[in-house]
This record gives structure tokens, sequence and C-alpha cells, in this order.
């Protein structure tokens, strides 16, 4: 069961997530629909940073996400998307609807077994569930330390997608796809983006500013961040594609 504390604190999230939080590569998309279908449902869509990628790729796209501010950037953004307020554990679709169920950045926080039995029923049958997750690079070592701020877990080499994505009640065994890619972000915009993280967001106030100035401290000591107004960040997309038994 997900940390529903960690869990809960997107749901006053937004423009702030929408503004910072990385986007995700055109292959990645490409690994989960890589021909076009009838219909697909991002479930935990956020403010629809991968349901852009569905829009070229399925004739109807349906976005699925608890909490409100998120939805409102969403509709605001993508007004051609059919949005609606729900959970993984209840989904506001019928029986077989979907061709593909998509899931970015999201699926640790749902409670499995119930959010794969309802996955599997608006999938038409045969259909593919795809889970995503961006991680830093591990050959990015300032990435990589200030993402063990975040996820002290990180330190015994846990991450989301290797927590969550065991064989699933009611899947075949997923075929699994990484795709590198880079970004240019400035060092301000670097810090905003830890700020809309669940653990800082769930933090205290002085919690968060001991984890920002570890932040800065980080970024002041290594040699390709330090002085730098603007960097290079490497990051990694994880792909996972399942096929409903």
């Amino acid at each position: 069961m997900a940390d529903q504390t960690l869990a809960s604190s997107f749901l006053n999230a937004g423009e702030d997530y929408e503004r910072f939080r990385p986007g995700f590569p055109e292959a990645a998309a490409d690994a989960i629909v890589p021909t076009p279908v009838s219909a697909a449902l991002d479930l935990g869509a956020g403010t629809g940073k991968f349901t852009e990628r569905l829009i070229d790729r399925a004739s109807r796209v349906i976005a699925v996400e608890p909490s409100e501010q998120m939805l409102a950037v969403l509709r605001t953004k993508l007004p051609q998307v059919e949005a609606h307020i729900g959970t993984a554990e209840g989904i506001p679709a019928s029986d077989h609807l979907v061709d593909v169920v998509t899931v970015a950045q999201a699926f640790h926080w749902f409670d499995r077994d119930p959010a794969c039995a309802e996955i599997h029923r608006v999938l038409v049958p045969g259909g593919t569930l795809g889970l995503l997750w961006n991680h830093s690079d591990a050959t990015c070592s300032w990435d990589r330390a200030c993402t063990r701020v975040a996820h002290p877990a990180l330190r015994e080499g846990l991450t989301a997608s290797s927590e969550a994505t065991h064989e699933l009640p009611g899947f075949e065994a997923p075929s699994f796809v990484q795709v590198p890619w880079s970004e240019t972000i400035s060092r301000s915009d670097y810090i905003a983006r830890w700020l809309t993280v669940s653990s800082f967001i769930a933090a205290s106030e002085s919690e968060r500013a001991d984890m920002v100035a570890e932040l800065e401290r980080i970024l002041d000591a290594d040699p390709a961040t330090a002085g730098r107004s603007e960097f290079e960040l490497p990051q990694v997309t994880d792909v996972y594609v399942y096929r409903a038994a």
C-alpha cells in the first residue's frame, strides 16, 4: 500500500507541477502505442504531461485524475481530452472501453490489486497497459545526489518502478524499454522542480528548507553545476508494457 500522506500531497498541486515537472519523450509513447488506436485512457493523468502524447495516437483520449487542481490545468491545456475526476481503484469508465491504459509517474501510489482489477475491466480483451517513470541517469552524479535528498530509499538501490512493476494480477509479464534523453534546465527551475515532489510537499517548512539547502550545497560543490545558472540534465524513462491476460 502506498504512503497515503505522500500520495495525497499532490491533490493541491497544479500549475507548479505543469511548469516545472518534465514531460516524456516520444519514444516512450511509441513503445506503448506503436500504431493508432480507437481509445486510450491516461490514469493518474495529473496535468497531462503524458496525456498529450496520446492525442495523435488515439481517436478518443480520456484522462482520469483525483486532483481537481491538476485536472483544471489539463482541461485548459488539452480541451479535446475527456477529463474526469476519479481514482485507479474506481475508474469512471465502462467495461472494455479502451484499447490502452497508461500510467505515467503514478502507479506506485495505487492500491495495486484493486487498481489492476479496474484497469483490466476497462481494457478491451488483450488490451495494453503501459507504466512509465522518469528518473535520474545513473551517470549524472549531481542529479543522483539530489535525488537521494528527496528519496532516501535510493540509498538501497530502490526506485518507484522497481517497487511497483512485479508481475501484475490479470496481466502477462511485461516487456521493458528504457529511453535515455536530456533537457536544458535552469538552476532555479531545477530547484523548483524538486519542490513539486511529494517528499518536499509533505515536509514541514523547516525540513523543506533543510532539503533545499542540501540541494544548493550539492549544486555548488559539483564541477558540472558549480557557478552555472543553466545546465544539461540527462534523464531516463523506464517503460513497462503489459497485455491483459
